[in-house]
């Protein structure tokens, strides 16, 4: 299939409703079932069957089996990325209302949330800032670099620094770290590798937490000194 062809048949599938609602449950970068993606989108399980078949033969979507149970996730942080830009490309489309509100409404997405497998929103914006101004990350604009300075705070903080420069197979392609721009606050908070291994760091001691039915995340208090501590992040 021609590129031109792929990109046509991408397009379509992430403009059906009821498949956009799958995708964007699954920006968290936790994995569903049918059953549950089916409630989601709003329909019938044999239809959102019909559905994730499609997104699987597209290469869009995974299938992770654990006994009798079938959880699908997204193929990969591109296909994260291609969501996260359609969304920032919806938001600035949107016809104003009496009120004109960039991003999502939901304060609780606003303030924070997953991006796949990093972290945005006003946090995810907060770091990058600080990880920058703290000179621990140099931000391009379609990648970066950690510094030794980056290195030494994120061993600190309790990150596997070792393991970040020599990714498993899976990852190495993946760059270390990019600016994503962020399409609530309209400015970039961090992917890449080490955007990941924040998140993961964040959830992992308790500094942020999963808010039930959402891809928000609620800051501790203990998070809010821990970054601030560890990498000079203020909110």
């Amino acid at each position: 299939m021609s590129t031109l062809n792929k990109f046509a048949e991408i397009s379509l599938l992430a403009g059906d409703p009821a498949r956009a609602a799958m995708l964007n449950a699954l920006m968290d970068g936790r994995a569903l079932t049918a059953g549950e993606l089916a409630r989601v989108a709003g329909v019938a399980p044999q239809t959102a069957s019909g559905h994730l078949g499609r997104l699987l033969a597209a290469g869009m979507l995974i299938v992770e089996r654990q006994g009798r149970h079938r959880y699908h996730r997204l193929a990969g942080p591109e296909v994260a990325q291609m969501l996260e830009t359609i969304m920032q490309v919806a938001a600035g489309l949107q016809v104003p209302a009496k009120t004109f509100v960039v991003g999502p409404k939901d304060q609780a997405l606003r303030a924070g949330r997953t991006c796949y497998d990093h972290l945005a929103g006003q946090l995810g914006v907060a770091i990058a800032d600080a990880l920058v101004r703290e000179g621990y990350v140099e931000l391009g604009c379609d990648g970066g670099i950690v510094t030794d300075a980056g290195y030494a705070a994120l061993g600190k903080a309790g990150v596997d620094v070792a393991a970040l420069k020599a990714p498993a197979a899976n990852q190495a392609r993946r760059l270390m770290c990019r600016p994503c721009l962020d399409w609530s606050e309209r400015r970039p908070h961090i992917a890449g590798r080490l955007g990941a291994a924040l998140c993961t760091l964040a959830l992992e001691k308790d500094w942020v937490r999963r808010i039930k039915g959402s891809r928000a995340i609620s800051l501790t208090p203990g998070g809010r000194r821990k970054l601030m501590d560890a990498f000079g992040v203020a909110l």
